[in-house]
């Protein structure tokens, strides 16, 4: 195994970074988070024009950059520390890997090119009230006479789910999962607007009340196969925008400790400080290492498809290192991110400063899947504990 990054992908990293420094300063993120989508439409189809950011991950034939998931995570660490708003965890992760491995020929010619452009803002409606698992989806899907199919029922918490052109749906067809496609503006779709901690990413509940919608694949186990691994590369995602967030707010404690004078020394010069933040920092690597290893075994089993060998090195350990890893970054991050607000004093618990918006970030990430107590016991069940 080898997790060390070539010189290519830190080339990336430096250009993602030096661009998101420039277009998602603290101004920037406080301007976009309280709009109507909650990011900046310009701001993102330039990023895309400058980088190929919406379509890293997607292969050539479709419009994309062709890179693996690696260089998909190293983007997600620089997108969470700037907290920059953007449709990129929906869309480009969510969204495009469900219609890429759903084995639907024609709709990835059709979907994945404007994805990978950043013209078709995309999302995954997986989600239900009181259920967030892929085995408890309960939104029925019927189809009528003509072949046609129609959806009825609920989503909710379904990222950027008012501003997506493209809503992907996993609902109950005759008792089988199946993956449908529904337009954004499409008849009888109601999109509601949830109110979030994080304001830096915008959530919405989708009514279905007999919506027009068209079907992706084939209804049954490879669905669920599907919808699995795209779970399990979401929180990977997550886990890179937690360590790429961790690592700034640490950033940002050692700095103002160098700069703060209290008693007339720098507080970092405190022991006291000097121990708080070396905790934050071990907390930071040992999430790193966690995400590093998810990535790694993520790039694996895409290489190998969704027919995964559980024995395969790597790619066999994808569904317990996701969770694991997920679980593992968010729980530093919120940790590290509370400390970040007590370490700068009065300061940090101000509006102003930046602290309070990436502990909302930690705390929101945490709960994507559930509390802890259920992925922990996910995990448990996926190790054969």
């Amino acid at each position: 195994m080898d997790v060390e990054f070539s010189e290519e992908q830190q080339e990336i990293r430096r250009a993602l970074r030096d661009a998101l420094d420039k277009q998602s300063d603290s101004p920037a993120v406080r301007a976009a988070m309280v709009t109507e989508h909650g990011f900046d439409p310009k701001v993102w189809r330039r990023l895309c024009g400058q980088t190929g950011l919406a379509g890293l991950g997607i292969p050539e034939e479709y419009g994309g950059v062709g890179l693996t998931f690696a260089e998909v995570v190293i983007a997600l660490e620089e997108m969470g520390r700037t907290l920059f708003p953007s449709p990129f965890l929906a869309s480009s992760v969510m969204a495009a890997s469900a219609v890429l491995h759903s084995g639907d020929e024609a709709a990835c010619a059709e979907i994945l090119p404007g994805i990978a452009e950043g013209t078709t803002l995309a999302t995954l409606a997986l989600a239900e009230p009181g259920s967030r698992d892929v085995s408890e989806v309960s939104l029925t899907a019927t189809a009528t006479p003509s072949g046609e199919h129609r959806l009825d029922g609920v989503k909710t918490h379904v990222l950027d789910g008012v501003a997506a052109d493209l809503v992907l749906v996993a609902a109950r067809l005759d008792g089988q999962v199946a993956l449908f496609a529904v337009a954004g503006d499409a008849a009888g779709l109601t999109r509601t607007q949830l109110p979030v901690l994080d304001q830096t990413r915008h959530q919405a509940r989708l009514d279905f009340d007999n919506t027009p919608a068209r079907l992706l694949g084939t209804p049954g186990a490879d669905t669920a196969a599907v919808l699995e691994r795209v779970r399990q590369l979401t929180e990977i995602a997550v886990a890179a925008e937690s360590v790429g967030g961790a690592a700034r707010c640490l950033d940002m404690t050692v700095e103002y400790s160098k700069i703060r004078v209290q008693f007339g020394r720098a507080i970092g010069s405190f022991q006291a400080l000097k121990h708080r933040c070396a905790d934050m920092y071990v907390q930071l690597e040992t999430s790193r290492s966690a995400l590093y290893y998810a990535a790694w075994a993520a790039t694996e089993a895409e290489a190998a498809g969704l027919d995964v060998d559980p024995d395969a090195p790597g790619a066999g350990e994808l569904p317990v290192m996701a969770p694991l890893a997920m679980t593992t970054a968010t729980a530093a991050y919120r940790a590290i991110a509370e400390e970040t607000i007590q370490l700068h004093g009065g300061v940090g618990f101000t509006w102003e400063h930046d602290a309070h918006l990436y502990l909302k970030r930690a705390t929101t990430s945490a709960l994507l899947f559930g509390d802890r107590t259920h992925q922990r016991e996910r995990i448990a069940a996926l190790a054969g504990i």
